[in-house]
């Protein structure tokens, strides 16, 4: 089964197949819609082959769907046809457990997604519970508004940085983790990682993607897959390389 995994970010969608080592881009933003993006895809990708579509969506998924539309995209996420727009089944997650997935190492991992917005997602004995805590009540705002894009460009580098591991030490305090992995492309932005942490990578997007589909001898033509829970076997892998599409 070839998979093509698409990972919605707030700024580009990226996307990997089966068989393919180099990811391929474009540029999302808040005016992208899931036909846009289908569109988009499908342009992109369209030397590879693929039997079967992984989608990490950035906000809430409940059985297999978007139940929320996106604070960084477009309108229009949910209830669209994804299954019939790429003609293929489709599995859609939220991004930031389907980054975590491809991160899982053992025991109880928490994995925060440093981007545009704040992915948190827990893996605990290798069952997936993806979670939306960015948007808790934190100080004035909420934990999204100093650890995500918004609060690094108003506080600026070394208040956002402070901001970053109050918020990892009030988590860990809350939901006592094993192992925390920082992700999301702001993560490089830190200067030193908080104590107990270790820094993912985006790419393992794409591990998480592939391993959606693990244990799948047969997909049913056209109608999307449940999500909401999934157990992943804790492992070690290269994650891929990523390019910008220019």
């Amino acid at each position: 089964m070839k998979v093509l995994v698409i990972d919605i970010g707030g700024t580009h969608v990226k996307i990997l197949a089966s068989g393919h080592r180099q990811s391929r881009e474009f540029a999302s933003g808040s005016a992208l819609t899931p036909q846009n993006m289908v569109t988009g895809v499908k342009e992109l990708a369209g030397d590879w082959k693929y039997d079967v579509v992984s989608i990490g969506y950035p906000g809430a998924v409940l059985h297999g769907r978007p139940i929320a539309e996106p604070h960084n995209l477009g309108r229009g996420w949910m209830g669209f046809d994804y299954a019939k727009a790429f003609g293929c089944p489709v599995k859609i997650i939220n991004d930031a457990a389907m980054q975590a997935m491809g991160s899982y190492e053992g025991r109880r991992m928490l994995f925060l997604g440093l981007g545009t917005g704040l992915g948190t997602t827990m893996i605990v004995e290798g069952v997936v519970e993806p979670m939306e805590l960015a948007h808790l009540p934190y100080r004035k705002g909420t934990y999204e508004d100093y650890v995500g894009l918004r609060g690094l460009l108003k506080f600026g580098k070394k208040k956002w940085r402070e901001h970053v591991e109050d918020v990892v030490t009030k988590l860990t305090a809350a939901l006592e983790p094993d192992d925390i992995v920082l992700g999301g492309g702001n993560v490089h932005k830190l200067k030193t990682l908080p104590p107990g942490c270790r820094m993912g990578d985006n790419a393992n997007a794409f591990l998480g993607g592939y391993r959606m589909w693990e244990g799948t001898a047969k997909a049913d033509p056209g109608k999307g897959q449940a999500c909401d829970k999934i157990v992943v076997r804790p492992c070690r892998r290269t994650a891929p390389r990523t390019a910008r599409k220019h």
